[in-house]
């Protein structure tokens, strides 16, 4: 019997999707609005493109589970890798202690990236891409208990049946409204409103030597300094440049206005670099207003033949980097759900909502350590961000706590790692 899945959106959750999907549909198809195949330049579909991305230690791992040799693949065309303790990491402007941390970076930009996945999905053979096709609707069984397919719409309207639909449509999902036509409520949503902004440009070194080696220069954003910087190197020589602030500072996308902003970094050097640097765009501005996070796992009803993932199911703010990985960790358990059978919906949906807490509780609790930030500061978040405060300081001065640090941002481990006694006590003594 011919089985089909249907993913809609074909972006990194959604190829991520279609990858597991693939293992049990006898036909997967991936819905997006865009061109894909063959794609290596920044889609519309995907409006932070132009920026630096990054695939944390975990999302990394599961790549190279997913997809055999993708790291190497990955390399032979252009990616780079190396040991994230390598880079130079800034915590309120004071730099960290290098460390071997154990854990890989692949670092390339976005649309490469991507590539790279889609590639490698679009191999599989039972897997092929509908493409320049908006979704406009979800179809439903007569008694509304079943999504059996979606409308979609290119020139004219026509219909996708599937076995099961899979939302992947990112940030703008417009399933809520969907599931509302269908007689379903709404999910509530969980909103912590950071203004964040970035403005990047891509740079060629006329002597990468500069760098003493470096590939990657990151002073984050706090409470202290509130503007950040993502200095990295990229594939084909390139090196991309995103700085930005929170609260509505935001970097000028004017080419002067953007060196004036580069040289208020707390890290003078990458000013120093990029001043005689041969800048090959223009510097292109994006703005995230807020993290989002619907709560579709606490819906007291949803119909069967439908699951929500990647920043559908919650949008963080770009700055921890975690979007990409969670739509990994999804991934792999939607497979999970996928070998017991046809997945339920809300089981589904609360299976991944515990994957999202750890992640979403890092980036909405580090966003609200800014005193300007609306939301809830319950007893427990207050303390762990006093905590964190003390582990970056200790990262500061000793390489073990940048890595335990990595392991937690990274998504390997959990945030309980550096609260385990002997971690305690030494993040403790160090960041005096």
């Amino acid at each position: 019997m011919t089985t089909r899945a249907v993913v809609l959106g074909g972006s990194i959750a959604g190829l991520l999707a279609a990858r597991v999907l693939a293992e049990t549909f006898t036909e997967v198809v991936v819905v997006d609005r865009d061109e894909l195949l063959g794609v290596t330049t920044p889609r519309r579909g995907v409006p932070q493109g132009r920026h630096i991305h990054g695939l944390l230690a975990r999302g990394h791992q599961i790549l190279d589970e997913l997809f055999e040799g993708f790291t190497e693949d990955a390399l032979a065309g252009g990616a780079l890798t190396g040991d994230l303790g390598e880079h130079r990491w800034f915590f309120a402007g004071h730099e960290a202690r290098k460390a071997v941390t154990g854990m890989k970076y692949i670092s390339a930009t976005r649309p490469v990236l991507e590539g790279f996945v889609r590639d490698r999905v679009a191999a599989l053979g039972n897997v092929k891409f509908l493409e320049h096709h908006d979704v406009v609707g979800l179809v439903a069984s007569p008694d509304h208990k079943r999504v059996v397919g979606a409308r979609v719409h290119s020139g004219t309207e026509s219909t996708v049946e599937g076995d099961l639909v899979v939302d992947a449509t990112g940030r703008g999902s417009r399933t809520p409204a969907f599931l509302e036509e269908l007689g379903y409520g709404r999910p509530e949503e969980e909103r912590i409103k950071i203004d964040f902004s970035y403005t990047t440009r891509v740079y060629r070194l006329p002597d990468e030597s500069v760098m003493d080696g470096v590939r990657s220069v990151n002073p984050l954003p706090s409470p202290v300094t509130r503007r950040s910087a993502f200095f990295s190197a990229m594939e084909d020589g390139k090196w991309v440049l995103s700085v930005g602030g929170v609260l509505g500072d935001r970097a000028p996308a004017d080419p002067e206005g953007f060196m004036e902003y580069v040289r208020s970094l707390p890290v003078p050097d990458i000013h120093r670099v990029v001043a005689d640097a041969e800048a090959i765009t223009e510097p292109v501005s994006f703005r995230f207003p807020d993290s989002v996070r619907p709560r579709y796992d606490r819906l007291a009803r949803l119909p069967d033949g439908l699951v929500v993932l990647g920043d559908a199911a919650c949008s963080f703010n770009p700055v921890y980097g975690q979007g990409m990985t969670v739509a990994a960790q999804e991934a792999l358990v939607l497979r999970e759900h996928l070998r017991r059978g046809q997945p339920e919906p809300r089981a589904f949906q609360r299976a991944i909502a515990k994957v999202v807490d750890v992640p979403w509780g890092v980036s909405a609790g580090g966003d609200l350590a800014y005193p300007e930030v609306v939301g809830p500061r319950p007893l427990k978040v207050r303390i762990m961000n006093a905590y964190m405060g003390k582990v970056m300081g200790a990262a500061c001065r000793d390489p073990e706590v940048l890595t335990a640090f990595m392991r937690v941002a990274g998504l390997v481990d959990p945030p309980q790692a550096l609260l385990k006694p002997a971690m305690a006590r030494r993040v403790l003594r160090r960041s005096r």
